[in-house]
């Protein structure tokens, strides 16, 4: 399969900045990474990074070159006196990841002694700062000190994990593994984004419908759509709740997770959100039908082979119904966007959703497609808004069905403002 491009990072231009860190391993693959998704990357080494890999490999990851020295150009193609500022020129993002303690000092003190620092000092774009170091160092009140200095001229420091150390000593002072570096850069490129300043919902994940203390009713949804429909929110700027019936998924760096189970709890959770909401998204499987009684103790089957069991369900409450009660009260949330996941007669049941529910665009897609709906990474699907119009999305990565409906979301924003 074809690795797609993520939009919020195609065609970036990305300066990575490399310091003398063990962690220089993860560096390689975040430089990687970037670049399989659009990216440009252009990477700077301090002399104490090529200690751990040589400027090669990230000119082979990223097809360019890595630059090393203050006093030479590495490809020729910058003057060497001014080398600093012409890669500081139309660069979008400057990663130092990993930051050693060291350069937190220099950059701190604001010297400039090396080609990284002096052009931390002239760039103009954003600067997010990975630290990974011992435990102890990280702790260190001077190391503590500087990120504070470092926060205070508005970089963006991405706080080191706990774990264990190439010493064998366990604390916080890890690198983050690359997906979530990846989450902090797309959550700073998107910040301007078509949704800056907006707040919006997302549901996603089926509910779950307790029977007994280790059973419950659910349904085949996976939260794929849902998750990555926060993200593509998050990458256009938003600020994101995610409601989510599902704990199989990471969540989308940057977004406030509120975890439910049942119907009722993602209920509370909608409700409590509402309020100051621009967007609500419910693309969560929600249970139309729960037991009417939650057996207490684990239901047992008895010796007979012919036993029967019948459970008695009662009807969950309509989550969009409530909302559409709320909005008419509140006018909360501006804009609502719902899901029907048919296996029948598509349109005519989701247009009829549309308006018994009172939402402005309504996802329609069909259950029974093997490439599509539960459980997929990929989608089909059709947008039907209130206005009677009809737009049809071939089938494609969640993601870029994700970005189609957030799109239509800022849109219709965009009518109400």
């Amino acid at each position: 399969m074809v690795r797609e491009n993520i939009t919020v990072l195609e065609n970036k231009h990305i300066l990575l900045g490399v310091t003398g860190s063990i962690a220089v391993y993860k560096a390689v693959d975040l430089a990687s990474k970037l670049t399989q998704a659009g990216a440009h990357v252009t990477v700077i080494m301090t002399e104490a990074a090529q200690h751990f890999v040589s400027p090669l490999t990230f000119e082979s990851v990223t097809g360019h070159p890595a630059y090393t020295n203050l006093w030479r150009s590495g490809s020729g193609e910058l003057p060497t006196h001014i080398t600093h500022i012409g890669l500081g020129e139309d660069t979008d993002l400057l990663v130092i990841a990993p930051a050693t303690a060291n350069t937190l000092a220099k950059l701190a003190a604001g010297l400039a002694d090396d080609l990284l620092s002096i052009t931390v000092l002239a760039a103009r774009c954003p600067v997010i700062i990975a630290p990974a170091m011992d435990g102890a160092m990280y702790e260190h009140p001077a190391t503590q000190s500087n990120l504070a200095t470092l926060r205070g001229r508005d970089i963006i420091v991405i706080d080191p994990e706990e774990g264990r150390f190439a010493s064998g000593m366990i604390g916080r002072g890890r690198l983050p593994e690359t997906p979530t570096l990846m989450g902090h850069i797309r959550r700073v490129l998107g910040r301007q984004g078509s949704l800056h300043g907006r707040r919006v919902i997302v549901t996603a994940g089926g509910t779950q419908e307790a029977l007994d203390p280790v059973r419950y009713l659910t349904n085949r949804s996976t939260g794929k759509q849902g998750y990555a429909l926060a993200q593509a929110a998050l990458d256009a700027g938003a600020d994101v709740t995610l409601i989510s019936a599902t704990s199989a998924l990471p969540t989308p760096i940057g977004a406030t997770l509120v975890p439910v189970t049942s119907a009722q709890e993602m209920l509370a959770a909608v409700e409590a959100s509402v309020p100051g909401a621009d967007v609500l998204i419910m693309a969560a499987a929600v249970a139309d039908f729960r037991p009417a009684v939650i057996a207490e103790r684990k239901i047992k089957k008895g010796a007979d082979e012919n036993q029967k069991l019948t459970i008695e369900l009662v009807r969950n409450p309509d989550i969009l119904l409530t909302v559409k009660r709320l909005r008419q009260e509140t006018g909360w949330p501006r804009v609502t966007i719902g899901f029907a996941a048919e296996s029948e007669d598509l349109e005519e049941n989701a247009r009829a959703k549309l308006e018994a529910k009172g939402l402005d665009l309504i996802v329609a897609n069909d259950i029974t497609a093997p490439d599509a709906g539960f459980a997929a990474d990929t989608n089909r699907v059709i947008l039907l808004d209130r206005r009677g119009r009809r737009q049809a999305l071939e089938l494609a990565s969640k993601m870029r069905i994700s970005e189609a409906i957030i799109s239509r979301a800022a849109a219709l924003l965009g009518r109400e403002a």
